[in-house]
């Protein structure tokens, strides 16, 4: 089960970053933390900048409305998405979750 955290019309979420995939895609859950793959280098916030993206379409929210308050230089981060809720988020994530592997490339 993720570890979602909803204030002030923002959701918070841990997350797990492997960087130079091939597709950048989720690739499940592990302790609470949602685990992505992601198909940029972690050179010059390369990584960082295409999980904002990938984090923004998915959830339906602008590039800006995504946030990582925490880990900029980790594969660990924590993240903030404004605009949504924590219904909001499980909706769209509980269904990629039981499947093997939602990739960005699908949709």
């Amino acid at each position: 089960m993720l570890d979602l955290k909803e204030k002030d019309g923002a959701v918070t979420l841990r997350i797990r970053v492997q960087p130079r995939a091939r597709h950048t895609e989720i690739v499940g859950e592990h302790a609470g933390a949602l685990k992505l793959k992601i198909a940029a280098p972690p050179v010059d916030g390369k990584a960082n900048e295409e999980c904002r993206r990938f984090l923004s379409k998915l959830f339906g929210v602008s590039i800006g409305a995504v946030e990582i308050v925490s880990g900029e230089s980790s594969r660990e981060k924590v993240v903030r998405i404004h605009k949504t809720s924590a219904a909001r988020v499980n909706a769209v994530l509980l269904p990629l979750l039981s499947q093997e592997a939602f990739c960005a490339t699908k949709r």
